[in-house]
């Protein structure tokens, strides 16, 4: 399988239109446009059934006490764990392509709706939750079920880069096996046994402006 995008080259900086946060010099960061980035893919193994696209970070902070507090740093060679920023299942296999800001534009306090997508070329896909639903669980503003893309933002005062990591995956069902509010975690436990061929493509970002 072959996996690319028009909105960042693999292993690039992703441009800050897709990102949940800019970097702002006075209040360290801005909220940005949020678009989902334009994604292409091709080539799918024999037998494939349906495609799954899952965008995730590996380098969230495994403990949140310095997360973006002023005069302290989120250390280098702190434990990471998995962010997943964009659950998509079910995509038909005839599916060949994304359109930047599709399905993205914006912030949406709360979330945006799901799991399922209406007035889509690609009706009868579902989107998951992303974990920004449990990051703003306690935030009475933004608190929510965030399904569909939500972009980067890491924290400003972290002593590392992160990485953007979108894999589609071709699966041989049709249909996931999960239901309702479904998270990436979840996703990716459905889909063992299932999987066909893979191809992912990297972003980079931060909004430590010392990186």
């Amino acid at each position: 399988m072959k996996l690319w995008s028009h909105s960042f080259n693999d292993g690039a900086y992703i441009p800050g239109e897709f990102a949940f946060a800019v970097v702002n010099p006075e209040t360290h960061i801005t909220l940005s446009a949020n678009h989902n980035p334009h994604l292409g893919w091709g080539e799918p193994p024999a037998g494939t059934k349906s495609l799954v696209l899952i965008c995730h970070d590996p380098d969230v902070p495994s403990r949140g006490d310095d997360v973006n507090q002023e005069g302290k740093t989120v250390p280098a060679d702190l434990p990471r764990v998995d962010f997943f920023h964009w659950v998509l299942i079910d995509l038909p296999p005839h599916a060949a392509s994304i359109e930047a800001a599709s399905f993205s534009d914006r912030i949406t306090s709360r979330g945006k709706s799901g799991p399922e997508i209406h007035n889509s070329p690609i009706a009868g896909a579902r989107h998951g939750l992303n974990d920004y639903t449990s990051w703003f669980a306690d935030d009475p503003a933004m608190g929510g079920d965030y399904f569909g893309y939500d972009g980067p933002c890491p924290p400003w005062n972290d002593e590392i880069i992160h990485r953007y990591i979108f894999t589609v995956y071709a699966l041989d069902i049709a249909r996931l096996p999960v239901e309702g509010k479904f998270t990436g975690q979840q996703a990716l436990a459905a889909m063992r046994g299932h999987i066909l061929g893979e191809a992912s493509i990297v972003s980079i970002y931060t909004l430590n402006p010392a990186l």
